[in-house]
């Protein structure tokens, strides 16, 4: 009869309970089943407080929100646009550019479709871009930013990893040196294709050095953070979570306090909708790591290595296969609860192949991006269907072409670990 818990909880996920309460249920079960004190599913989760690195993940995410409520992304479209948008498809580079930088700092591409949404649609319509390109581009550039830094997903990765004691020790910065040439190949990939898509396009825009030093004026404040940020980690000076605090200040400074864009009586309320998505984070985070031992403990890793060697017998055929249930699993899982619930369980299978953690991160999160993009039930793509009033089925339509050529680059990223390792 011991089945019938694990089938309760499949109907109730179905049904729409909370992720967080089945995960915690089913680390409770199976350490009864073990005979294991229960206690242990409390001295599990507070192993989260342990984690030096776990402070970054609230700071990062505030300052994204404080960024996304600000005037920065429409001086970063201003300055996009003032360096690219004399270009062939020029505009389609500064969508390109300006979501992928924001994505990055707010590490959650549905803010981006929102946040940027408004001002790259309409901008692209006007310039003569056609409805379904339109919208297509702006839906996937919202999901590009995944694989830079400060990237919260890729600091996620390496927590998870780092509490699972089972390979090298895969650190953030590793991580975000690792996302740096995957990240360029998506973007080179789709603004080739842009610009050779629209190459008979005869843009209004020439470069304008004036337009430049104004964008850049406008923009003056906002300019410093990514080397603030990468220039402080990457040069040892900040460890990532004191980096994470300075971005926070230097943000909280800029946007409230000099160029008072975002007014005091507002933080309370940005301050709570960026926290409750920390919170739901931390939540999963912390009952998964007591799902984690248990599965550990129980082995299951280990049979599941067996079951699949049995199937496939080479590191190629299980990197194609490792693809496909990730695109699926992006499809349907957020991707802050398919970290912490699959990554325990495939990387032994892919230390067993010799698939290096940092390179699976990279595969792990290339699959992420692509399936918010993914029919039938990529989140990009309800999101976008929300923002711009149009059918779910235009946005399948428009999004295509850029979900092929992501997937080219996602094949490159899996088959060629370089690209991955080689700033390492």
């Amino acid at each position: 009869m011991t089945w019938l818990v694990p089938l309760a909880l499949v109907l109730l996920t179905l049904l729409g309970m909370p992720l967080f309460a089945v995960i915690g249920a089913a680390a409770l079960w199976a350490f009864h089943l073990a005979g294991v004190d229960l206690a242990v599913v409390l001295i599990e989760f507070y192993r989260i407080a342990e984690m030096p690195v776990l402070l970054a993940i609230p700071l990062f995410t505030l300052a994204g929100y404080l960024l996304s409520e600000s005037g920065a992304p429409a001086r970063l479209v201003a300055l996009s646009q003032a360096l690219l948008g004399w270009l062939p498809a020029g505009l389609a580079l500064v969508a390109l550019a300006a979501s992928a930088f924001f994505t990055a700092f707010t590490g959650a591409s549905g803010v981006t479709i929102v946040a940027l949404g408004a001002l790259l649609y309409p901008a692209l319509r006007q310039d003569g871009y056609d409805e379904s390109y339109s919208l297509g581009l702006v839906t996937t550039s919202g999901s590009l930013g995944l694989l830079f830094a400060p990237s919260l997903p890729l600091i996620l990765y390496a927590i998870v990893v780092q509490q699972l004691n089972i390979a090298p020790a895969v650190s953030v910065e590793a991580l975000f040196r690792a996302g740096i040439l995957p990240g360029l190949l998506m973007l080179a990939l789709l603004g080739g294709w842009s610009i050779w898509r629209e190459r008979h396009r005869r843009t209004p825009l020439t470069f304008d050095a004036a337009r430049l030093r104004r964008a850049l004026r406008a923009a003056l404040w906002e300019l410093p953070l990514p080397l603030v940020v990468l220039g402080g980690i990457y040069s040892g000076y900040f460890a990532v979570s004191e980096a994470a605090a300075v971005t926070l200040a230097y943000v909280f400074v800029v946007e409230v306090l000099v160029l008072r864009e975002i007014p005091l009586r507002r933080l309370a309320e940005i301050c709570e909708r960026a926290l409750v998505l920390v919170g739901g984070i931390l939540l999963i985070l912390g009952l998964s790591l007591a799902s984690t031992t248990a599965l550990i403990d129980g082995g299951v890793p280990e049979r599941l290595f067996t079951l699949v060697q049995s199937q496939v017998d080479s590191r190629l055929g299980f990197l194609l296969l490792l693809n496909l249930f990730l695109l699926l699993l992006g499809a349907l899982l957020d991707i802050f609860s398919a970290l912490v619930l699959v990554v325990p369980l495939i990387l032994p299978v892919a230390l067993g192949y010799g698939v290096d953690p940092v390179h699976l991160g990279i595969i792990f999160l290339a699959n992420m991006q692509i399936g918010y993009l993914t029919p039938p039930v990529g989140m990009n793509l309800f999101i976008a269907s929300y923002r711009f009033k149009r059918p779910v089925v235009a946005l399948y339509r428009a999004s295509w072409p850029f979900l092929l050529l992501l997937l080219l680059s996602l094949l490159l990223i899996t088959y060629v670990p370089l690209l991955s390792l080689g700033l390492l």
